[in-house]
């Protein structure tokens, strides 16, 4: 009998096979599993075996991510960080550190400043002129679809009182027309595209230095949601492919293509080429990022009807849809053609529709294909559309984080939606229900990547350490093994890496340990639980204990 490289021992282990979903014992050789079981396991120990007790620890499959920002996030630990607060003076007080401990950067950037900390989601130039009035200053807030700007930087893009909105954004304005310092989606790009180059030795040290933290969390594997370049920002496809000829990427990692949506159709014999040229080792291009639309907190997500102003009542405003619905069909019917799959950005209900509308015409035009579309966000689905999900074959792409109670949601969102689309937001549990597959992922660096913290508000619809009791939308729950499987097999699934995401023989050893079983906790105690060790391919990448 061949011995195992690797024996966890005294469990428990989840698989996540329905077959079997609990185990004590589980086996490696190599790569990959070699048996799961009980006591009989120990047979496969060999004089060369490592023998991990688990001692009541969960050994679970490891997590994927099914839409991140993994160089981006990576890159933007080096800047300014102004996550983790929501206090004006906190802002300011990191700001003037930061620029007074880097006197030789000539641009200022950061990130992570919440809409929620100032009146109607929009700070002033002024302010940060207050801090740094002589260098030019450039921030993105927490959900990476706005920009905050100093004086300096707004007379360094040339933006005036008669500069036009970009078709794709818009630039806020105090009452005579000057840039008020805040620049929404596409007018980010207005002042991005002037930041010091971002090198390709920063975009590496950025991927390796996110990959650490990932797998920190039990994160073995993900899709990255956007290669290309994007308002001003770099194409990070070149820090995975340099890692994964290196041999430093040990994440499997998906990429998706930008697709720009000023330009059509042209672009896709490109794209095909891109997909040849990048995929190498564990890293692989074989998707496409569609951004249908906004965001809702700066009434850019596309809805299919008005927003609501601040007495509650309709606007002319439904939001953006980048790319022409009919147009969108087109494209999408030409890359499954391809077998390409579509990663789309879908917050409103319009943009989800249309997704859907894109998805479905695809299947009409090639037969039911294996391509694994896939929408992400939902933040509004409309009830007539849940079932659809299934019916066509689309999978939900859901960041549970985002569902819950929190000052954004409730003063920047809700009153602008009104009470029926209000609770239209995140329905996880009808699209279960409905018979959609699920996926998992954080958006991260627009909100944290700790699958612990996803998990924990896709079950309790509470954010960690909430304490008034409030529940969102408690019918859209999940019950832990549904969340569980949505960050584990769904986003395997959506990831192309049919052999992981369970723990059964012949699978891949990509696999995680928690301090505790989650799976018998509290559920109001899930995101305290903490990881130990997480393995990829049966090869340790991470260690806590």
């Amino acid at each position: 009998m061949t011995k195992a490289d690797l024996v966890f021992t005294h469990g428990p282990v989840y698989t996540g096979d329905p077959a079997r979903t609990r185990a004590s014992s589980l086996a490696v050789t190599g790569e990959r599993i070699t048996a799961v079981g009980h006591d009989e396991i120990h047979e496969l120990i060999g004089p060369k075996t490592e023998v991990v007790d688990l001692t009541g620890r969960l050994l679970l499959p490891g997590f994927q991510d099914s839409h991140i920002h993994a160089v981006f996030g990576g890159t933007e630990l080096a800047d300014c960080d102004l996550s983790g607060t929501v206090g004006v003076d906190d802002y300011l007080r990191r700001l003037r550190e930061y620029a007074d401990t880097h006197p030789d950067r000539s641009w200022i950037t950061g990130s992570g400043w919440s809409l929620e900390s100032f009146e109607g989601g929009l700070p002033t130039r002024q302010l940060l002129d207050s801090v740094v009035p002589d260098r030019p200053v450039y921030l993105l807030n927490r959900d990476h679809h706005g920009a905050w700007a100093n004086t300096r930087a707004l007379e360094l893009a040339g933006l005036t009182r008669d500069t036009p909105d970009p078709s794709d954004g818009r630039i806020e304005r105090e009452s005579d027309g000057t840039p008020s310092g805040v620049l929404q989606e596409g007018a980010t790009g207005l002042v991005a595209r002037l930041l010091p180059p971002v090198t390709a030795a920063d975009r590496l040290a950025g991927l390796l230095r996110a990959q650490s933290l990932l797998h920190s969390l039990g994160i073995t594997g993900w899709q990255d949601a956007l290669l290309g370049e994007f308002n001003g920002q770099p194409d990070p496809s070149d820090a995975y492919v340099t890692a994964a000829r290196a041999g430093t990427l040990t994440a499997r990692v998906t990429g998706a293509l930008w697709w720009d949506r000023d330009r059509g159709a042209e672009q896709i014999p490109e794209l095909a080429e891109r997909r040849g040229e990048l995929s190498h080792g564990r890293f692989r291009a074989g998707s496409v990022k569609i951004m249908q639309d906004g965001i809702a907190e700066n009434f850019t997500a596309a809805m299919t009807s008005p927003y609501l102003d601040g007495c509650g009542c309709a606007t002319a405003n439904t939001g953006l849809s980048f790319v022409d619905p009919a147009a969108l069909c087109e494209y999408v019917t030409a890359l499954d053609a391809l077998d390409f799959q579509v990663h789309f950005h879908a917050l409103g209900d319009r943009a989800v529709r249309e997704a859907l509308d894109a998805v479905e015409a695809a299947r009409t035009a090639n037969g039911r294909r294996d391509r694994r579309h896939h929408l992400a966000h939902l933040q509004v689905v409309h009830p007539e559309d849940v079932p659809r999900f299934a019916r066509i074959g689309a999978i939900a792409n859901i960041q549970p984080l985002w569902a819950a109670h929190e000052p954004q949601m409730d003063e920047l969102t809700i009153p602008f939606l009104g009470p029926e689309r209000a609770a239209w937001q995140y329905p996880f549990g009808d699209l279960l229900r409905a018979g959609a597959t699920l996926a998992a992922g954080s958006d991260w660096p627009v909100s944290s990547p700790d699958p612990l913290a996803g998990l924990h508000v896709a079950v309790n619809r509470m954010e960690p350490g909430a304490t008034d009791g409030r529940v969102f939308l408690p019918g859209q729950r999940l019950d832990l093994v549904s969340a569980l499987t949505a960050y584990t097999a769904g986003s395997a699934h959506v990831n192309g890496h049919d052999d992981a995401g369970s723990l059964r023989p012949g699978h891949l050893a990509d696999l995680v340990v928690l301090d505790r079983d989650i799976l018998t906790a509290p559920a109001e105690e899930i995101a305290a639980a903490r990881v130990l060790r997480t393995y990829v391919g049966g090869t340790l990448v991470h260690s806590a204990d």
